[in-house]
């Protein structure tokens, strides 16, 4: 027992005389790998980078290099360009020169989204710069796989013109959407869309707005957009009188998509359709609907606005307890674009994209 317990106390000394140099006390991770999605300027990735101090010092996040297999530099975000897309979950508003500092038990989200040049990557690496109270040091990330079979799909809906509003971009409210379902996080809305129709003067109603017949998305068919069966609905909650603060029922995980349906298309991936029109919907739990069919109307119901249809594709059977997946629509038409919602829009002659992800702040016309 002596013995043993002599080569005990030499192997604590020789790990104390390590500690200077050991690893930096972090968990650096991506939650959901990327599927490259693809839009008219090209292939894109979007995806998060998570990194928790686990040390007992402050850390400062400086600098992230994204790499192929090979190593060669894909991305590079340093100062601005990446304290901007950093944010700090359970730290309320933090200005951005503060984000990247993280006090012990910390995390920071980055939310990547970047453009790819040539042939798409396989696999990606990161490559951190962290500095702290030793001094700046790197921590190469272990490898990421990268997909590349992003759905191709039907229309939600018919003709337009659709207003692409909370579209897929690095900032829109969907794509910072990450909420915890049963103690996971996660980004179900990552390329969430919420589309509205538009007159002529960019108006998404005429009339009385206080009324959800004024706007012309209500009552409009929510289509499937590719063959399936109905794995979820919701049906009964009322409409809410159009307004930025009126709610027709109290928002919960429950309420929040209003009426609504979740279709599974095969492959681990789920059509999500919300906000439909109370009593409009056409299918059950358990039908085989062919895309094309109708499953609901557009309403107002839950967290909603005004009349529009919210539409996602994840990969699991919650509206907001899974991860948000990029799709391609077969064919639609660019017909123009605005600076934000119901402002700066100009309409152009229409152009036909195929096999494309609509993105923020388009307008778009689906086949009739």
């Amino acid at each position: 027992m002596r013995g043993v317990l002599w080569l005990s106390v030499l192997a604590l000394g020789a790990a104390q005389a390590q500690l200077a140099d050991r690893p930096l006390m972090v968990e650096a991770r991506v939650p959901k790998a990327p599927t490259v999605a693809t839009g008219a300027s090209g292939g894109v990735l979007t995806y998060e980078v998570w990194l928790t101090n686990l040390e007992q010092r402050e850390l400062k996040w400086t600098r992230l290099e994204v790499l192929d297999a090979r190593g060669g530099t894909l991305q590079v975000l340093a100062d601005t360009a990446l304290w901007r897309d950093l944010s700090r979950p359970g730290q309320g508003t933090i200005g951005m020169a503060d984000r990247p500092r993280l006090g012990p038990q910390q995390r920071a989200v980055l939310f990547l989204r970047g453009p790819i040049t040539g042939e798409a990557p396989r696999e990606l690496r990161h490559r951190l710069t962290i500095v702290d109270s030793v001094g700046t040091r790197t921590l190469t990330m272990r490898p990421v796989a990268v997909a590349h079979d992003a759905v191709v799909i039907g229309p939600p809906l018919r003709g337009g013109n659709w207003y692409v509003a909370n579209g897929p971009s690095n900032t829109s409210g969907h794509r910072r959407a990450q909420i915890p379902v049963d103690g996971v996080p996660a980004i179900a809305q990552r390329f969430a869309i919420d589309y509205v129709i538009l007159d002529s003067a960019f108006k998404t109603f005429r009339g009385d707005s206080s009324k959800n017949e004024s706007y012309y998305a209500e009552d409009q068919d929510a289509l499937a957009v590719a063959d399936g069966i109905v794995v979820a609905t919701k049906d009964s909650i009322p409409e809410n009188v159009p307004g930025i603060n009126s709610r027709a029922v109290p928002i919960t995980l429950e309420t929040v998509g209003g009426n609504h349906v979740i279709l599974d298309i095969g492959s681990g991936r789920f059509a999500f359709y919300a906000h439909l029109r109370p009593g409009s919907l056409r299918v059950k739990v358990g039908d085989r609907v062919r895309r094309g069919a109708v499953v609901g109307k557009v309403g107002n119901s839950g967290n909603s606005t005004e009349p529009h249809l919210h539409f996602h594709i994840s990969d699991g059977n919650s509206p907001l307890g899974s991860e948000g997946l990029p799709y391609l629509h077969d064919q639609f038409e660019l017909v123009g674009t605005c600076k934000a919602f119901g402002a700066g829009c100009a309409a152009q002659a229409p152009v036909t994209r195929r096999r494309l992800l609509p993105v923020d702040n388009e307008v778009i016309r689906f086949p009739k």
